[in-house]
């Protein structure tokens, strides 16, 4: 052929080949007229050419050409040729018509002839050339020649496939039922699948176009194999699909084609054409859309209508009508699958699918052909993927009928029915928003079913199997297969809630968003890119969100779903329920209501509440009948409409109420229809009884007309009704029964019928599935009727709108409803199922699901899952391990490294798996157990050595019988905290075979994953580490206290995971830590010594850690992290663990010296225990330390604050109380000094001026100092306070080393660095420190500054702590001290002196004689520096010491009266004890006796040295003070002397005791010479002023005196008046004990006497009166010494002759 065949158009390049082949290969005389088109045509087309203007691409309909005659002309010859039927023509023909269409060569719209004008074609009536020509192509299909079919498909999927060709209405139409026709009546299998591939490639482009509005869009190639999926898998034979592909592929991807014109003109609005079926729809209000879309209307619509096509009843079996259902489907599956946005923003749209679709797949439902149901569930995924929003109710229909009909059958299911639902559920449940808008929109509807529930339960149930027992048409294989599919979709519905969790958990910043609605989902984060459900709908004006009430509706639900359950097992019990939760009120109204309306109420039971003769029930019931209205309604319609709801009871008298009051309603509502509600009553019974007689099976002779007339005549008033009215009763009656709603063939016990009929399900399920096989349901026009009015009443409820939510509280709702039954299958299947696909599902469910409930803090359902899990690990029972337990194992490892932050208390099981997993090891790798290094004994070598076997070996006989090894392998409960401990029994060489097979199989995990999980802790937050380690401690503390094999694993892993997270904060670690903390205290108090040592060891490898941080000032955490330490060396009974402490610390601070801030608290605390320790080498190992940190590191103490410093202190005060080393103590003693002189350089106390002040300052410079350090106290002066006191309470040691070294290092410390100190620092010391030493009770510090007059205070000295030594020492150092800061401490002049004081009336001579030491040496110090007050009151500290025991020991005295005394020594020995006792008491008196006398004896020493001291500058107010302290003294002595009786009675006791008697006599005369002297030098050397008293008092004493002496003599007053008689007859001698007591008394009397000798004349003249009774007295009386007589003789002669002269 020449190139210019076809001339220069490119329509002629095509055109001309084509044209000249049907030349050669047609019949010229029989196809002459085609001959001579086909040449008129080639001769045009030679003269043709593309036209220019305007552009060729938008000429019409061939490209370049602009006349339409021209068109016709050219493409005249094809369409005959088309049409002629010779194969040989037709061929050319439709390869030129198929190369105009893929070269994109017609451009036109294509129309039906109908449709007016096309584009390029003729006009009117007429058919354009275009449509003639498709026409054409689509009559030659039926030729049945194979190439002339693939050709007829290669040309109409060019037309459809050309984007510049809009081909329309019925011509569509026409085309896919031509492609239709190919498919359903081609003989060859290929061309069958090239026509099923080009009619969805088809569907494709179309649909694709519909969505885009566009000619021109981007489509992808169908998939031949994706449409094989469910039928026509017999026509994949050899080559044939690759060839479809190939063919389909070939024709869509054709790269020749011009490009479409960027103004296409064809594409027109509707409303120009109008196609004949859109025509047909009269309620069409088409305004507005496309003519792409009205076409896709079109085609859709026919489609399903094709779908719906049913066979006839005379050709039942009709496998092309089968076949063209299927492919409907099918096609409406591809339609379905790439559907987008458009099918739910447009209503037309999506009406469609409501009114066609949904009811093809409603009918379909009730074949039993696979492929249907296959197809009708693949496209039931399609609406629920992306229609759920718009066709909400339609969904709610056929997801119980499609899915949950035959997921829940378990006992005998279609095999492959049920395996397609769970494929379908298990792709369904893989979007994570599918399963979030299912609960949400159906299971929180009140009035939709709870699909999700009954989708878990139904898998459930799948996945348990047939219950055992019972009867069922699957084989275990297929049972197996449904328990895999099962658990596939159990997990995929865990997964897609996580998932979806994650997501909107991401999106709110990792905070839980509150509940919210979406309007739209596309704008919803929550919606998937791709198969997104375009629309979600939302209550308009809703200020409360759907979601916020979400909760509430579902709880609403359940509550409801409750009392409907109890109301059909008891009515009055579920009633009163929902009553009380508020449902509906008490009134009977409400209560009837709720009857009438609520589905899923049982009738049998609606009935039997209703007839009940109770007050509420009639009133009810009453309600109830009373809300029916029967106005109009011929009798037979009432009772059955009455009827309907309820089934009547069986008792008659529950009947006869129900028909009476329903006849009384009748009548009301139809006051004319009987004479009286009697006769309504009768007829009602009648018509109950002939409904029972005429459909009852069991009643054999039935009821005829006649004699149903008979029984009703007259019951009007006496009157019949009319026969033929009872007649047409009758035969209603008798044709229709009367039955409920509800009634149904299916058993009430059948599995969810009663949820159906809450839901209102049971009409259509039973349209449905009462009809045979192949049944035409379109064929009943009723039956159609009520479905579609059953889903046009769905539509319309407003609970229908469509709701999304954003919170992920709501999976707390669904993980409540799940949680459950998925735990009880994955558990069960893991359980019984060895197949890894199945255990690998759960597994990998149960991962899911502890994320899910983990994350949502559902704390129970979290630990169960993990629990399980943790069993199925079967570590606790490692002979039986199978593969599936190492999964888990790998799956608590996977569930430990991703949901750490959530696991809280359930990581006490996930360390417990690990810690029996290292066992497991341990014992596979031969290593030796952690028992034979913490083994008590030693004695246990052969255990130790057993313990320590290899797997080589351990099949050795003695191995098998080691006790730890067979516990292993017998193995135990998962809760038993040593594995295998209780079991008995030994082991055989079968288990422990088969136990090292199983240790083979942990080889599959490394160490690597067991170690991640514990380096991961550190990624864990705050709350989780917290958690990880509690349970880490509660996992170690089982394995150290386990009896029989203590293990060290989890303590290992603490001392790591602490390692790991020492970085944290300090908040955080502080937390971490208190755990911690009490954890090794615990475990350090283990009575397993090996354990607590271990464990001390670890704590110490931390802290050594822990230490290489540095810690800022004023921080505390060193002190908290050490703080275990030191309650296990104070709690710990182990000398061992006590020592192992102090060497631990010693180590510790010893390296890391520099940087223990905080630290040295603890560290001090623990050497403090340490130093009052029971065994000596604890206390020197201690000390020894405590030694090298004062000596050398000393600065380190006080780095960073000084509190440390009171710590050191306490340290070294409790080193100096120990009882096993004085060089220890002394040691300390003298560290204390070093802290004080450290404390002191260091200037914590005073201020720099202080600090400069020289002591010779204070003598001369008091004031000034005084007023410089008289400030309150730095804070740093607090550290002298314990150093102090600590010395202080030495110096009342047992040991008298140690008090001497005590008292002299504190007075040397107060007096080398009292300097320091302040004037209230100085009060404090000496009212806290100094004064306790003595054992003084002074007055508070506020009372000694400012009263001038102290008080003495009682003192009891102890002889036996303080000897005579200490005594002088303590003393001299008081003195000292308070002598050297007199200028700051003057006023603790008193305190001081009543401890002097105190110290001389103490019991003993030596302490007393000190004590005077002491006062004098005092009293010399400060003579110059005392003012008179001052001596005023240490004389009146004085005068108050002597008088506070006068009392005292008169009482004492005084008891003597009050016991018995023998007369003498054999009366006492012949005595009773009672004697014994009274002797024992005297005893007592005597002692006291003589140490008061001896007290007293040295007051009055003391204050006549003092008096001496003092004489110069004595003031009136002192020497009267003086006077009346000897006053006081002398005037007591005589006092004890008085009772004669009383002292015989003592001195006979003394005698028969053998005891001195106590110095009375001695104690008067010291005490009145000491005075008498006091006075004659007062008098002497006083000045003139008060000498007038001073002579009163010593005439007064001297009076006193002569009167004793002359009393003793027998002249003494008393006597005098006694025996001044008229006449003195005889005066006896005295006798030997008086005269003895007149010679001790006659000093006395010689010194009173030689005094008034030396009186001046006048003075003595003055009181001459007064002395000269006495004076002749005693020249009366008997002396027992001349020197009384010659000084008496001298006293007249100087004194009183003079006078009388």
């Amino acid at each position: 052929m020449s190139q210019t065949l076809g001339g220069p158009s490119r329509c002629g390049w095509v055109l001309g080949p084509s044209l000249d082949k049907i030349i050669k290969n047609v019949a010229w005389r029989k196809h002459s007229q085609l001959v001579a088109a086909c040449k008129a045509a080639l001769d045009k087309l030679d003269v043709l050419v593309d036209s220019t203007d305007p552009d060729p691409a938008t000429c019409t309909p061939l490209y370049g050409y602009a006349s339409l005659d021209d068109t016709q002309f050219v493409l005249e010859p094809l369409v005959l040729a088309i049409v002629s039927g010779s194969p040989k023509v037709v061929e050319p023909a439709l390869d030129g018509a198929y190369r105009l269409f893929s070269l994109g060569l017609v451009r036109c719209q294509v129309d039906a002839p109908r449709g007016g004008g096309g584009g390029g074609g003729g006009g009117g009536e007429q058919p354009s050339i275009i449509y003639r020509l498709i026409d054409s192509v689509c009559k030659c299909g039926g030729l049945g020649e194979d190439p002339i079919e693939l050709g007829v498909l290669k040309v109409l999927l060019s037309a459809v496939r050309s984007p510049c060709v809009s081909i329309g209405g019925d011509c569509l139409i026409h085309i896919v039922r031509c492609c239709y026709n190919i498919y359903l009546g081609g003989l060859n299998g290929t061309n069958q699948l090239c026509a099923k591939t080009v009619l969805a490639q088809i569907m494709l482009i179309v649909f694709t176009r519909v969505e885009e509005n566009s000619m021109v869009v981007d489509f992808k190639t169908v998939s031949v194999a994706q449409l094989l999926e469910f039928a026509d898998r017999n026509l994949n034979e050899g080559s044939s699909l690759q060839f479809a592909q190939n063919f389909v592929h070939e024709i869509v991807e054709n790269r020749e084609a011009l490009p479409p014109p960027a103004h296409p003109p064809i594409i027109l609005r509707h409303g120009n054409h109008q196609s004949q079926t859109e025509s047909d729809e009269p309620d069409s209000d088409s305004s507005g859309y496309t003519k792409i879309r009205e076409d896709g209307f079109a085609l859709y619509k026919n489609l399903c209508k094709l779908s719906m096509k049913f066979s006839s009843q005379e050709q039942a079996d009709d496998q092309i009508l089968l076949r063209g259902k299927i492919l409907s489907l099918e096609l409406l599956k591809v339609i379905m699958d790439i559907a987008g946005p458009v099918w739910c923003t447009n209503e037309r749209f999506l009406n469609t699918i409501k009114q066609f679709l949904c009811l093809s797949l409603l009918k379909n439902s009730a074949l039993s052909v696979m492929a249907i149901f296959q197809l009708q569930c693949s496209i039931f995924q399609s609406l629920l993927s992306k229609f759920r929003s718009g066709l909400k109710s339609e969904i709610g229909i056929f997801f119980p009928m499609l899915i949950l009909r035959v997921l829940e059958n378990v006992l005998q299911p279609s095999f492959l029915q049920k395996m397609t639902v769970l494929h379908l559920l298990d792709k369904v449940f893989q979007d994570p928003q599918i399963v979030i808008d299912t609960f949400v929109n159906y299971d929180c509807d009140l009035d939709a079913p709870n699909i999700f529930e009954r989708s878990v339960n139904g898998l459930l149930k799948t996945a348990l199997g047939p219950p055992p027992g019972s009867t069922t048409t699957l084989t275990p294989a297929q049972d197996s297969a449904f328990r895999i599919e099962s658990v596939k979709c159990l997990a995929s519905i865990i997964k897609s809630m996580g998932a979806w969790m994650d997501q909107q958990l991401k999106v709110g910043d990792n905070n839980l968003p509150k509940l919210s609605d979406n309007e739209n989902s596309v704008d919803s984060p929550a919606a998937p890119v791709e198969d997104a459900d375009y629309e979600v709908h939302s209550e308009a004006n809703s200020e409360v969100s759907y979601a916020a009430t979400l909760e509430q509706r579902r709880a609403y639900k359940i509550e409801l779903q409750k009392g409907v359950s109890m109301f059909n097992r008891k009515p009055s019990k579920g009633i009163e329920f929902l009553i009380s939760t508020k449902k509906f009120d008490s009134s009977p109204e409400a209560v009837a209501s709720f009857l009438k309306s609520t589905s899923g109420l049982n009738p049998t039971m609606i009935g039997d509440y209703l007839g009940e003769r109770e007050e509420f029930n009639l009133k009810v019931m009453h309600a109830y009948v009373d809300s029916f209205n029967f106005v109009e309604m011929d009798f037979g319609g009432a009772i059955r409409f009455f009827l309907k709801g309820f089934r009547l009871p069986g008792e008659a008298q529950k009947i006869d109420r129900l028909m009476e009051k329903f006849a009384e309603r009748y009548c009301k509502c139809n006051p004319t229809s009987f004479s009286s509600a009697d006769t309504a009553y009768v007829l009602a019974y009648s018509v109950i009884m002939l409904n029972t007689d005429a459909h009852n099976n069991m009643v054999k002779d039935k009821m005829s007309k006649a004699d149903f007339i008979r029984n009703n005549r007259g019951i009007n008033d006496g009157k019949d009704l009319p026969e033929d009215y009872l007649g047409t009763l009758y035969d209603q009656i008798v044709k229709n029964e009367i039955k409920m709603n509800a009634d149904s063939s299916t058993p009430q016990s059948k599995p969810g019928n009663s949820l159906n009929r809450l839901l209102g399900l049971d009409g259509i399920l039973n349209l449905v599935w009462k009809q045979t096989e192949e049944q035409p349901l379109g064929a009943n026009g009723v039956l159609l009727k009520h479905i579609q009015e059953q889903f046009r009443a769905k539509s319309v409820k407003s609970e229908s709108i469509f709701y999304s939510v954003a919170d992920p509280a709501i999976l707390r709702f669904m993980a409540e409803v799940s949680w459950g039954p998925m735990l009880a299958a994955f558990s069960v299947t893991v359980d019984q199922s060895d197949d890894k696909i199945a255990t690998s599902k759960c597994l990998e469910g149960f991962r899911h699901a502890v994320h899910v409930t983990a994350v949502l803090g559902m704390h129970t359902q979290r630990d169960a899952f993990v629990t399980t899990v943790a069993k199925f690990t079967n570590l606790h029972c490692a002979a039986d391990m199978k593969q599936k337990n190492v999964d888990a194992v790998k799956a608590i490892m996977s569930i430990a490294i991703e949901e750490g932050n959530h696991l809280h208390e359930a990581w006490e099981h996930i360390l417990t798996c690990l810690s029996r997993f290292e066992h497991l090891q341990l014992l596979g790798e031969g290593a030796p157990s952690d028992a034979s290094y913490l083994t008590s004994s030693d004695a246990e070598t052969e255990e130790r050595t057993l313990k320590t076997a290899s797997i080589s070996s351990i099949k050795k006989k003695g191995i098998i019988q080691n006790p730890a090894v067979a516990a292993v392998v017998r193995g135990g409960s998962y809760d038993s905290t040593t594995v295998g401990l209780n079991s008995q029994g030994l082991v055989t060489p079968e288990q422990m075979n088969s136990f090292i097979s199983n240790l083979n199989l942990l080889d599959q995990i490394g160490n690597f994953e067991l170690n991640h999980i514990f380096a991961h802790s550190q990624r864990l937050n705050s709350e989780a580490i917290v958690s990880f380690v509690k349970a880490l401690c509660k996992v170690s503390m089982s394995e150290l206290q386990s009896p029989t094999d203590p293990r060290v694993f989890s303590l290992t892993k603490i001392v790591e995971v602490t390692h790991y997270n020492m970085n944290r904060i300090r908040l955080v670690w502080s937390r971490i830590w208190s755990v911690l903390s009490d954890f090794f205290v615990t475990v350090g108090l283990f009575e397993n010594l090996s354990v607590a040592i271990f464990v001390m060891d670890s704590l110490r490898q931390l802290s050594m850690k822990f230490l290489e941080r540095e810690e800022l000032a004023n921080y505390n955490f060193q002190n908290e992290f050490l703080r275990p330490f030191v309650i296990v060396m104070e709690r710990s009974n182990s000398a061992e663990i006590r020592e192992l402490i102090v060497r631990c610390l010693s180590q510790m601070v010893l390296s890391r010296v520099s940087n223990v801030k905080s630290g040295w608290k603890s560290v001090f605390m623990v050497f403090t225990t340490a130093g009052a320790d029971e065994r000596k080498n604890i206390v020197l190992l201690a000390f020894e330390t405590m030694e090298k940190i004062v000596r050398e590191y000393f600065p380190y103490i006080t780095e960073t604050e000084t509190a440390p410093f009171t710590d050191c202190v306490r340290c070294l005060i409790t080193f100096t109380n120990n009882k096993f080393n004085s060089d220890i103590s002394l040691n300390a003693i003298a560290f204390l000094r070093f802290c004080a002189v450290k404390l002191a350089d260091g200037g914590l106390v005073c201020s720099e001026k202080s600090k400069d002040c020289d002591p010779s300052m204070l003598e001369n410079n008091d004031s000034s100092f005084s007023e410089q350090t008289n400030t309150d106290m730095d804070d740093n002066v607090s550290f002298w306070v314990p150093l102090l006191s600590g010395l202080a309470k030495l110096t009342s040691d047992p040991r008298s080393a140690i008090r001497k070294s005590a008292l002299e290092v504190l007075f040397n410390i107060l007096k080398d660095h009292g300097h320091l100190f302040s004037r209230q620092f100085w009060i404090t010391v000496f009212n806290s420190i100094i004064f306790p030493i003595f054992n003084s009770v002074s007055d508070k510090p506020e009372k000694q500054k400012n009263d001038t007059s102290p008080s003495f205070g009682s003192f009891n000295f102890d002889g036996s702590i303080w000897d005579p030594d200490t005594a002088a020492v303590g003393t001299q150092c008081l003195v000292d001290i308070f002598v050297t800061f007199f200028g700051i401490l003057r006023c603790q002049l008193p305190g001081v002196i009543s401890i002097l004081v105190g110290i001389v009336m103490s019991p003993g001579q030596g302490p007393s004689n000190t004590g005077v030491a002491a006062l004098m040496r005092l009293a010399r110090a400060l003579n110059g520096k005392l003012s008179g007050e001052e001596w005023r009151d240490v004389f009146v500290t004085l005068r108050e010491a002597a008088a506070s025991s006068h009392p005292t020991i008169l009482k004492i005295l005084r008891t003597i009266n009050s016991i018995n005394v023998p007369e003498d020594d054999e009366h006492y020995n012949d005595g009773e004890a009672e004697d014994d006792d009274g002797l024992q008491t005297a005893a007592y008196v005597v002692s006291r006796m003589k140490s008061h006398i001896a007290a007293q004896i040295l007051i009055v020493q003391v204050v006549s040295d003092l008096c001496k001291i003092h004489q110069q500058s004595a003031s009136s107010e002192t020497v009267g003070i003086i006077i009346d302290i000897f006053s006081s003294i002398g005037t007591h002595a005589l006092e004890l002397n008085s009772d004669a009786v009383l002292m015989l009675k003592l001195q006979r006791a003394c005698t028969i005791l053998e005891i001195s008697e106590p110095p009375l006599v001695h104690f008067e005369n010291e005490s009145y010479q000491t005075f008498l002297n006091i006075l004659h030098h007062l008098l002497v050397t006083s000045p003139s002023s008060y000498e007038a008293t001073l002579e009163q008092h010593l005439i007064s004493v001297c009076e006193t005196i002569l009167q004793i002496y002359l009393r003793i003599s027998g002249f003494g007053s008393n006597q005098q008046k006694e025996f001044s008689k008229p006449k003195l007859q005889w005066i006896l001698p005295l006798g030997a004990a008086k005269k003895e007591e007149m010679a001790a008394r006659s000093p006395l009397v010689t010194s009173a006497l030689r005094i008034l000798c030396d009186l001046e004349k006048s003075c003595f003249q003055r009181y001459v009166s007064r002395l000269f009774p006495l004076l002749v007295d005693l020249v009366r009386s008997e002396h027992s010494s001349r020197e009384v007589q010659l000084i008496l003789s001298n006293l007249f002669q100087s004194c009183i002759g003079p006078i009388i002269t």
